[in-house]
């Protein structure tokens, strides 16, 4: 199902009524609202840029408030703004004129060509026909990427002020990488342990990998920008990142939805009744 969405915002949020847990889940890249500007800029269609999409994640863990947690789900796709990236790392290249000092142009991000506006799709290609001006990056900054973190910066403040501290869930999805050995089925990314107290990254750890998941920890991915922001332990404040393969629900190819969807929702709001029925005051706080 899709999320009801205030046609005001940039973000869809879904509160439980009440909230009965210290957690906050949030979808940052399944956002699939194309602007207009972005496909008349593009030198690609909307299929080719969906690729970028952590697709239906949104959908995934619509649970939540069921559970008694927020979700927080960005409408504009990662690809128009993505707000799991500091507010200003940009590419100049990408750009018509010199960008300001301040900007973040050395970022490891930048030079992948994914940045806070992408240059790039997930296979590499080029997205714009023409350069960007300065004041387009500007815009989707105020309009999108402030308004996001300015929703998940007061649910997580929020969240602390009800119960003390706050487990940030971050939602994402992984596309297919050719490896040797099996693959993971999902990846928890709590920066090499510095984002999220041990024992929660554990505890949803076990869990999935009881489920039959094969389950990593940080490797390929420890966690963006969102995780290491927000993630502050030592004020009771944590952040873990949750990457899930897209094969286990989805046809990359056709950007469809697949057999497995429905048993990996159900597993997946089994998770997280699991973690409405934990006792969360471990996590520690102020």
């Amino acid at each position: 199902m899709d999320l009801p969405l205030d046609t005001l915002l940039p973000y869809a949020l879904l509160r439980p009524a009440p909230q009965t847990m210290p957690l906050v889940l949030a979808s940052p890249h399944s956002g699939r609202e194309y602007p207009a500007a972005l496909l008349d800029a593009s030198r690609l269609d909307a299929h080719a840029l969906r690729r970028s999409e952590d697709s239906f994640v949104d959908e995934l863990f619509a649970a939540a408030p069921l559970q008694g947690a927020p979700l927080l789900a960005a409408r504009f796709p990662r690809v128009w703004c993505d707000v799991n990236r500091e507010p200003w790392e940009l590419d100049p290249a990408m750009f018509d004129g010199p960008l300001p000092s301040w900007v973040n142009t050395a970022s490891p991000r930048v030079g992948a060509g994914l940045g806070t506006i992408a240059r790039i799709v997930a296979n590499g290609e080029p997205v714009y026909r023409r350069k960007l001006a300065f004041a387009e990056a500007e815009a989707r900054v105020r309009d999108a990427w402030q308004p996001y973190h300015a929703a998940l910066a007061a649910l997580i403040a929020e969240t602390r002020g009800r119960f003390g501290t706050c487990l940030l869930v971050d939602c994402h999805s992984m596309p297919a990488h050719p490896q040797s050995g099996p693959a993971p089925d999902m990846v928890l990314g709590d920066a090499h342990g510095t984002a999220c107290a041990p024992r929660a990254t554990r505890l949803v750890e076990e869990f999935l990998t009881g489920l039959g998941y094969r389950v990593r920890r940080n490797d390929p991915y420890a966690g963006g920008y969102v995780t290491r922001h927000y993630g502050r332990p030592r004020e009771g404040q944590h952040a873990l990142q949750i990457e899930i393969a897209r094969g286990l629900y989805m046809d990359e190819a056709r950007i469809e939805r697949a057999d497995g969807f429905a048993s990996l929702r159900r597993d997946l709001s089994l998770l997280l009744e699991h973690l409405a029925a934990t006792d969360w005051d471990f996590l520690g706080g102020i």
